[in-house]
């Protein structure tokens, strides 16, 4: 067995792997950049070693830098997780030059399958369906676009190199192709150091199925069986369950047999992915992903199986100690990414300090995350996964659905109460969901602004002048507060203004949204309970600075307590024609000039911030004045990029 696994790679993957490797006795060595000196899987490892920077390319996915740690450390194993440098065939080479076991494949079948090009032509080759598409050698732009206009639209430009979303684009007419293929080359070639492309059919409502498999040193090949992925946004998956809600036996064995097929053909060792578009009972092969996945979890809870011990049995020499017929499903499993991310704009990455982090409790949670740490702009936006089991597919969505409840996070926008409204959703529950739920069902899945906590806002401050809680603090709040009490918040850009009546153990809270009676209120520790009307309402409450954060069923709502003026968090200033950054980021194309008209919608600057590009466009029509920024330029959120006169 290994004796010392460095862990290149950092977040919830580095902690999972350090769980599992302390419970077989392996010793740990994590790697950080400067940005996570403090994370938690820098804490938790034997030991730690800096490898960099925060800018992935000058650390975690620095090969060198990998390597002077090995070295240091004197480990004799690398454990490469999920992104980064895990599908990366010079590493697995870097390892083996150097005497120590790279934990996953070769390089020869990281380089078969990395590509997405020279995946697809093996595949054929094997005798597996793949997506009709272009994947050919020839990458000029001319034969690209004819490979397109022959094949017709709408059709996915798709990064051969890397998954993720990155380097993806729908492009619905031929008159987007150009602008499509020049983004995605562009973000391909930042992400993953590849600029190849290839073209696919886009198949308008299909299911994303992918296959566990699993290969020893010593031939052996077994399915894991499936997962359903197709629930996503910006092509990125949210939630994952097993097994597939509607394949039934004879497809598993069928779906199982081709991801084995498509192992064989590469030699394969270790835990990887094949990823299958399944539409009207047929399946193509995607791609296959040679390392672990994310939604790895959701697999192990209903066989009963460590995939991180696995692997690391495999890579020490091992034989499966199973075979394909003493796998047994055992109920059914479902994940839900936790991401930093504004759901009401488009999902756009969020920034800055976790006030606040509490998970819940009767479910598994991979997080990588705690109060007091920063989420950065420098790596991808996922906090943690929450992952339920339970006998059979709908106590795992209630199970679930009330750990995501229970969820509190303060500091950065994020997607719990989005996720809860997915599996709430009756396209979800009935099983049959395509890869267009998301969009499908947007007005239902985004969630809307809950005046229940505007309610809490106003009670924790009323509350707090008995002496419970924060607010009881001589930090500019009033500690004997009125019989009637008229309280200014800010939503946003929203002022609203509050007034809260007590008599006796009831209070009269009239808001913007209506009058509310409250009976029973109490506020403790930073958790208020009371019954509004005929309902009980439970939520957190933070005050951070001038924030006042309110967390109630998995949503965080912010509240500004001071009488400051509104900021501005969209792209248009409200007092005239001033497009700013809508987060923190590099600014990688300007795509307008002074002078220039512009129509509603228009591309006209395009960032980069948590490993994936954003379009920042015209809020109308207009003509652009001046231009206040240039590609490669760092900008902050708010930060003037263009003025546009209308």
């Amino acid at each position: 067995m290994i004796r010392t696994l460095l862990i290149a790679n950092r977040g919830e993957i580095a902690c999972r792997i350090i769980r599992t490797a302390r419970r077989l006795g392996v010793e740990t060595v994590a790697v950080y950049s400067d940005a996570d000196a403090a994370a938690p899987h820098v804490r938790q490892a034997d030991e730690a070693i800096r490898i960099g920077p925060p800018p992935a390319a000058q650390s975690y996915l620095s090969v060198p830098r990998v390597m002077d740690a090995v070295a240091a450390t004197g480990a004799d194993a690398v454990h490469p997780g999920y992104g980064f440098l895990s599908e990366n065939a010079a590493l697995a080479e870097a390892c083996a030059a150097a005497g120590c076991v790279f934990v996953g494949p070769s390089a020869a079948a990281i380089r078969a399958m990395g590509s997405k090009i020279q995946a697809k032509q093996l595949v054929q080759a094997a005798g597996a369906p793949v997506v009709p598409g272009y994947q050919g050698d020839d990458q000029t732009n001319a034969t690209l676009a004819r490979e397109a206009a022959q094949m017709g639209y709408p059709l996915l430009i798709k990064a051969s190199a890397g998954g993720g979303g990155k380097g993806m684009r729908l492009v619905a007419e031929a008159g987007q192709f150009e602008a499509a293929l020049v983004g995605a080359r562009r973000e391909a070639s930042a992400a993953f150091g590849d600029d190849s492309v290839l073209l696919e059919r886009y198949l308008a409502a299909p299911k994303h199925i992918e296959v566990q498999v699993l290969a020893d040193q010593h031939g052996n090949v077994v399915s894991l069986f499936e997962r359903d992925c197709s629930v996503q946004r910006r092509h990125q998956k949210v939630i994952e369950e097993a097994p597939a809600p509607t394949v039934d036996a004879p497809l598993r064995a069928r779906m199982g047999e081709a991801a084995a097929r498509v192992a064989r053909a590469v030699d394969y060792v270790g835990a990887g992915t094949v990823e299958f578009i399944a539409e009207d009972g047929a399946f193509h092969f995607m791609e296959m992903n040679t390392r672990l996945q994310v939604e790895h979890p959701v697999t192990e809870a209903i066989l009963g199986l460590d995939l991180v011990e696995l692997q690391l049995r495999v890579a020490a020499g091992e034989l499966l100690p199973f075979t394909q017929q003493d796998l047994t499903i055992r109920g059914h499993a479902i994940e839900a990414r936790i991401y930093a991310e504004n759901v009401k704009r488009n999902f756009l990455p969020s920034t800055g300090t976790l006030h606040r982090v509490a998970w819940p409790h009767a479910v598994r949670v991979d997080a990588g995350v705690e109060a007091g740490g920063e989420v950065s702009v420098h790596y991808d936006p996922m906090l943690a996964k929450i992952i339920a089991h339970g006998a059979d597919r709908n106590a795992a969505i209630v199970r679930l659905r009330e750990a995501l409840r229970q969820t509190e996070i303060v500091g950065v926008e994020h997607n719990v109460a989005y996720l809860r409204h997915i599996l709430g959703h009756a396209a979800f529950r009935g099983g049959a969901y395509t890869t267009r739920l998301a969009e499908d069902h947007a007005a239902d899945l985004v969630p809307a602004e809950d005046p229940m906590s505007l309610v809490a806002a106003a009670l924790a401050l009323v509350q707090g002048a008995s002496g419970d809680g924060p607010w009881a603090a001589a930090d500019g709040f009033q500690l004997n507060l009125p019989h009637s009490q008229r309280i200014t918040l800010r939503r946003g850009r929203k002022r609203l203004q509050v007034e809260v009546t007590r008599a006796g153990a009831t209070f009269q809270v009239e808001t913007p949204d209506g009058a509310f009676s409250v009976r029973g209120a109490a506020f403790a520790d930073g958790h208020l309970s009371a019954h509004v009307d005929s309902a009980r309402i439970a939520a957190a409450v933070h005050r951070q600075g001038d924030d006042l954060f309110v967390a109630k069923d998995g949503a965080t709502e912010r509240f500004s307590v001071a009488n400051l003026a509104a900021k501005d968090f969209g792209n248009v200033a409200s007092g005239g024609g001033k497009v700013t950054a809508p987060m923190p980021g590099t600014v990688v194309a300007v795509q307008v000039a002074p002078g220039e008209r512009v129509r509603q919608g228009q591309t006209l600057v395009v960032l980069e911030a948590m490993k994936m590009e954003h379009n920042v466009a015209a809020p109308g029509a207009g003509r652009v004045t001046t231009v206040q920024v240039a590609a490669g330029q760092r900008v902050e959120e708010g930060m003037e990029l263009i003025t546009l006169h209308a």
